[in-house]
Protein backbone atom coordinates (compact mmCIF):
# COMPACT_ATOMS: atom_id res chain seq x y z
CA UNK A 1 0.00 0.00 0.00
CA UNK A 2 0.79 3.68 -0.57
CA UNK A 3 1.03 6.20 2.17
CA UNK A 4 1.21 10.06 2.35
CA UNK A 5 2.83 11.43 5.26
CA UNK A 6 2.37 14.32 7.57
CA UNK A 7 5.24 15.19 9.83
CA UNK A 8 3.67 17.60 12.61
CA UNK A 9 5.72 19.14 16.02
CA UNK A 10 3.73 20.10 18.74
CA UNK A 11 5.27 22.96 21.09
CA UNK A 12 6.21 21.91 24.65
CA UNK A 13 2.88 23.90 26.23
CA UNK A 14 0.26 22.34 24.46
CA UNK A 15 -0.90 19.50 26.86
CA UNK A 16 -1.61 16.16 25.69
CA UNK A 17 -5.10 16.13 25.81
CA UNK A 18 -5.08 19.07 23.14
CA UNK A 19 -2.55 17.31 21.16
CA UNK A 20 -5.09 14.56 21.27
CA UNK A 21 -8.72 16.67 20.15
CA UNK A 22 -6.23 18.09 17.20
CA UNK A 23 -5.30 14.85 16.59
CA UNK A 24 -8.87 13.67 16.43
CA UNK A 25 -10.14 16.22 14.04
CA UNK A 26 -7.11 15.23 11.83
CA UNK A 27 -8.49 11.74 11.91
CA UNK A 28 -12.02 12.34 11.59
CA UNK A 29 -12.09 15.16 8.71
CA UNK A 30 -9.16 14.36 6.57
CA UNK A 31 -8.75 10.14 7.07
CA UNK A 32 -5.03 11.29 8.70
CA UNK A 33 -3.99 7.98 11.26
CA UNK A 34 -1.34 8.11 13.93
CA UNK A 35 1.96 6.38 12.60
CA UNK A 36 4.35 7.55 15.21
CA UNK A 37 4.68 9.69 18.05
CA UNK A 38 8.04 11.14 19.72
CA UNK A 39 8.58 12.78 22.77
CA UNK A 40 11.41 14.97 23.43
CA UNK A 41 13.33 16.42 26.87
CA UNK A 42 12.17 19.70 26.28
CA UNK A 43 8.53 18.66 25.78
CA UNK A 44 7.89 19.05 22.26
CA UNK A 45 6.16 15.84 20.33
CA UNK A 46 7.10 15.41 16.52
CA UNK A 47 4.40 13.28 15.25
CA UNK A 48 3.73 11.73 12.10
CA UNK A 49 0.57 11.31 10.42
CA UNK A 50 -0.28 8.87 7.43
CA UNK A 51 -3.30 7.87 5.26
CA UNK A 52 -3.90 5.61 2.01
CA UNK A 53 -2.95 7.66 -1.62
CA UNK A 54 -5.98 8.25 -3.27
CA UNK A 55 -6.97 9.29 -6.45
CA UNK A 56 -8.65 12.36 -5.96
CA UNK A 57 -9.29 14.87 -3.11
CA UNK A 58 -10.97 15.04 -0.19
CA UNK A 59 -12.81 18.00 0.85
CA UNK A 60 -11.19 20.55 2.75
CA UNK A 61 -7.52 20.19 1.79
CA UNK A 62 -5.44 22.77 0.07
CA UNK A 63 -2.72 22.14 -1.94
Amino acid sequence: MDYEYAPLRLPSNVDRMTAAAQLAIQAEFSGWELARVQLFRDGTRQVMLRRKVQAYLQPGLSI
